[in-house]
């Protein structure tokens, strides 16, 4: 009888990327072109879980130098059989396909904000309304992965409760000119802190911790001689709470350690987007005005927002990995 096995495809090299791991032994083997098992070769204990997942070529590292093929990443999927499809699709792809249907909501309300392009000078509910519908869209894209998954994942209920503040936000700064602009500005801090609980602590990087640092400060010094009264003090902490919330983003990617996966490079462009989005809040509101503010504004923080609620998909396997990592 053969033993189960769990197959291996090594992405980027075509047909004869086919391997099979044995579920005791752990260890690969080349299937060949005719897609039938060979035996594994003996090596140490590796437990597999059998689901599809990303995996950085460190991991089988020296399997896949005995094969002479060191790959980009490795890509499992459940088999129990002897015969395999080589009709396979990269994770991401598969990720895209999954999640896309789910924005399409967001996109629609995104474009009725751009299309209707209602003015600020006559602020409304119904304005407040559809400012806000985008990221109502976001909340529906996160509820519709199911009650058990935010309170499973503590990520993306903070990251959910950040959406919520980030609403709360837009619709008080529909009013700024009647001076609501520092309780929107209180509710983007919360968004922040969330944001920054969400990502976690965990790698710590100070080499992205201190360039932030230098890019915040950079921020509010070239700001502070247009600041006044209270803005001198709120400014800077917003900047400071923003700064280390884009910090959080960035140093969960790992780009240098080839441990990043596709949630944690969202996590991080999003963040980067925010930071040019309230920049260019701030430049247009205390310093000069800024052509075309408003669309630059929103397209950054819409698109901001969408790629952070994407950060919060995390599949199973993908946390599983970084925990070994």
């Amino acid at each position: 009888m053969v033993s189960p096995v769990t197959v291996v495809k090594i992405a980027g090299l075509g047909k004869d990327s086919l391997f099979c791991q044995h579920e005791g032994s752990g260890a690969l083997s080349p299937i060949p072109s005719g897609g039938k098992q060979q035996p594994p070769p003996e090596s140490s204990p590796r437990q597999t879980s059998g689901k599809m997942q990303d995996v950085t070529k460190t991991e089988y590292k020296g399997d896949l130098q005995k094969l002479g093929k060191i790959p980009e990443r490795l890509v499992f999927a459940p088999a129990h059989s002897t015969s395999f499809d080589t009709d396979w699709e990269d994770p991401i792809c598969l990720q895209v396909k999954s999640e896309g249907p789910k924005l399409v909501p967001f996109f629609k309300a995104t474009c009725v904000y751009f299309v209707l392009w209602l003015p600020t000078s006559s602020p409304s509910w119904f304005s407040a309304l559809i400012k806000c519908l985008p990221i109502f869209c976001l909340w529906v894209f996160l509820l519709a992965h199911g009650i058990n998954f935010l309170v499973s994942r503590r990520s993306a209920s903070r990251i959910l409760a950040g959406l919520i503040f980030s609403a709360m936000g837009d619709a008080f700064l529909i009013w700024q000119e009647q001076g609501y602009f520092i309780h929107g500005l209180l509710m983007f801090a919360i968004t922040h802190i969330l944001y920054s609980s969400a990502f976690g602590m965990k790698p710590l990087d100070l080499k992205a911790g201190l360039l932030m640092g230098v890019v915040s400060s950079s921020c509010y010094a070239f700001l502070y001689s247009y600041l006044s009264g209270p803005f001198t003090y709120l400014v800077a902490v917003y900047i400071a709470l923003i700064g280390f919330m884009g910090w959080r983003a960035v140093a969960g990617v790992q780009l240098c350690n080839d441990l990043w996966t596709w949630t944690k490079l969202s996590a991080c462009v999003g963040a980067m987007l925010f930071m040019v989005s309230d920049l260019t809040v701030a430049l247009n509101k205390f310093c000069f005005p800024v052509p075309y503010s408003r669309f630059i504004i929103m397209a950054t923080y819409y698109a901001a927002q969408m790629l952070i609620a994407l950060s919060a998909v995390e599949t199973r396997d993908e946390e599983d990995f970084r925990k070994r990592s």
